[in-house]
């Protein structure tokens, strides 16, 4: 048990004391699929029970997942542990470069997919490039890639090698695609990816 959760419960007998995935940054209180349970102080401080929580959604963070490679694995880190939407995903899958692995045609390879449907591997940085330097590949902007696709019988799968992957139809790729508007260049010093642990909830039994 956590050091900080003992003294949070020295601090408040008598207390439930929610442990917050460290994902959850809002100065708002955490919804309940954020919260992974609680622990229980005793009139006398000392932690007495864990009561895990069923509805809990454990984030990249917390699923000990690596650093995201590129905005792509970030957004689908978000999406597929329903701490982000899917739109942003798709948004920047369409406006990203991809290796897709080579066919004997010269076209991208297609797969089948799990669920036996058509489906063309796409990988968006190296880590997620099991075949690197074995297979021939191409890197090709994917706003380019379903363009040219039947995007009614042909699914994307992005990063299937990788911790988080998903399926997505090129259709919705497609309908994501947007023409290029040349826009100011701007500089940050500062990561999307950093979040920092948030602190514990408490509440009265």
């Amino acid at each position: 048990m956590p050091d900080h959760i003992r003294e949070a419960a020295r601090e408040a007998p008598d207390h439930w004391i929610g442990v917050v995935d460290p994902a959850w940054t809002d100065d708002a209180a955490p919804p309940p699929w954020a919260v992974a349970g609680e622990w229980r102080s005793g009139l006398d401080g000392e932690v007495v029970e864990w009561q895990s929580n069923d509805d809990y959604r454990p984030s990249p963070i917390a699923l000990g997942w690596p650093e995201p490679t590129d905005p792509v694995d970030a957004a689908v880190q978000l999406a597929v542990t329903g701490y982000g939407p899917l739109s942003d995903a798709v948004e920047a899958l369409a406006g990203a470069e991809a290796a897709v692995l080579r066919a004997p045609d010269g076209g991208p390879l297609t797969v089948a997919g799990a669920d036996g449907s058509p489906a063309i591997p796409l990988f968006t940085a190296v880590p997620h490039q099991p075949f690197e330097g074995a297979l021939a590949h191409d890197t090709v902007a994917v706003a380019d890639l379903v363009r040219g696709l039947a995007t009614d019988q042909v699914r994307l799968s992005v990063n299937p090698a990788g911790p988080a992957r998903i399926l997505l139809d090129a259709r919705q790729v497609l309908d994501a695609v947007r023409p290029t508007v040349p826009t100011p260049a701007t500089a940050s010093t500062d990561s999307p990816h950093q979040l920092p642990t948030s602190p514990v909830t408490q509440r009265t039994p």
